[in-house]
This record gives C-alpha cells, sequence and structure tokens, in this order.
C-alpha cells in the first residue's frame, strides 16, 4: 500500500507555544514542514463571542504518525479544547511527498 499524507492543523495563543509545539513535532520526527501565520479567530466559547490573535500552525505528516502528533500537541498544548485537525492529501507532487517521507523517517 502507498504511504499517504495529511496536514494537520492546530493554532496557539503565542508565538512561544507554537514554537515549541512545532520544535517538538520536527525533533520527534512527526512533521516534515511546519509553517506559522498570525491570524485573528472569532468564536464562540462557553456561549460568549470572542475573537483573540492567534498562531496557525500546519503540519505536513505521513498520516501513519496522526496518533503520534495528535499526544504531542496535545501535550503541550494550553488550550482545554485545541484546535486539532487532519486534512488527507488527496495528491501532490511526487518529489515533495517523496521528501515528506525521508524527513519523518524514524531511525
Amino acid at each position: 500500500m502507498a504511504e499517504s499524507y495529511s496536514i494537520v492543523l492546530t493554532t496557539t495563543g503565542s508565538e512561544a507555544k507554537a514554537r515549541e509545539i512545532a520544535a517538538a513535532a520536527l525533533e520527534a520526527r512527526l512533521a516534515a514542514c511546519v509553517q506559522s501565520w498570525p491570524i485573528s479567530s472569532r468564536y464562540v466559547w462557553r456561549g460568549e463571542l470572542r475573537e483573540e490573535p492567534e498562531i496557525l500552525l500546519q503540519f505536513k505528516i505521513a498520516s501513519h504518525d496522526y496518533e503520534a502528533l495528535l499526544a504531542l500537541i496535545r501535550g503541550l498544548h494550553d488550550y482545554e479544547v485545541p484546535e486539532i485537525l487532519r486534512v488527507a492529501v488527496a495528491d501532490g507532487d511526487r518529489a515533495y511527498l517523496a521528501w515528506v517521507s525521508e524527513a519523518t523517517r524514524k531511525a
């Protein structure tokens, strides 16, 4: 069976927390690349409309690493209920996906 790939998304409330989570995922070889962007989030939390600045993280992963990455994010995250979403990659450049496989290969 061919390897499958995913993009995992999460948000954090600070650049420091975003860097901590990204570094841990890369060091554990659970992600080949982590991108981050400052965003503004609007949401309802406990019946209250909120608007907060956040950092959006996007992880490029081999899908078989999702459960381990999920546990890592939950373990480091400071939100009570963090956003953690996995989006399956339907297709992609073969050279790029081969790099994702190589970058996430465990010794």
